[in-house]
């Protein structure tokens, strides 16, 4: 799952929700709604905004996310 991976790298980086948020400069409503999976279907941009303040790629957030794949 997407928020299983992106909570491992917050984790890492001693990021809170509230703090990935701001350096995405998205509201906290939105990584709530991503962990909660009312968002199901993240949008490009919002994928690049999570990657860019998690400091990693796109494909870091890919390589564990394997439901991709199976299409």
């Amino acid at each position: 799952m997407l928020w299983l991976k992106i909570e491992e790298i917050m984790k890492e980086k001693g990021l809170t929700q509230y703090k990935l948020a701001k350096r995405a400069g998205v509201g906290t409503n939105t990584i709530t709604y991503l962990k909660s999976g009312k968002i199901n279907k993240p949008s490009f941009e919002l994928m690049c905004k999570i990657a860019d303040a998690l400091e990693i790629s796109l494909d870091e957030l890919r390589k564990e996310d394997t439901s991709c794949q199976n299409i």
